[in-house]
């Protein structure tokens, strides 16, 4: 089975939440996730990351350092660290829904079975959780 490579975003704001999107397809539907996508032939994982968060919540990003990565299946995914540089947030594409998350409300969509799977486990191991 041949791998997808894609990326995502951890973007926190000047609050301290984090960035989340409701996936408006499969796989996951419905549930909530970091933003991004694959990455298109041709392109940087710079590049896709900020096509992606544009695309899925309309806010334009500083990519940064690569934080870590997780295997999905089929999916090779790169998180990076972003900036929000500007923009306004607004659900598209393949995002249902996009909000700023803090920490209570992190901590309850984890308790509810709402995040996709693995992922509060992966940000909690890469100190990456809303701070707020």
């Amino acid at each position: 089975m041949s791998t997808v490579r894609c990326v995502g975003a951890i973007v926190h704001d000047d609050a301290g939440r984090l960035l989340l999107i409701q996936r408006a397809h499969e796989p996951a539907r419905g549930r909530w996730s970091l933003p991004g996508g694959r990455v298109e032939a041709g392109e940087s994982d710079p590049d896709a990351v900020v096509r992606e968060l544009r695309e899925e919540t309309g806010l334009s990003v500083r990519p940064g350092p690569l934080v870590g990565s997780v295997a999905r299946g089929p999916y090779e995914i790169f998180d990076y660290a972003c900036e929000v540089a500007g923009g306004r947030l607004t659900a598209a594409d393949d995002a249902a829904d996009a909000r700023w998350v803090d920490a209570a409300t992190f901590a309850a969509m984890e308790r509810a079975g709402e995040l996709t799977d693995g992922l509060a486990g992966t940000l909690r191991a890469w100190n990456a959780l809303p701070r707020t």
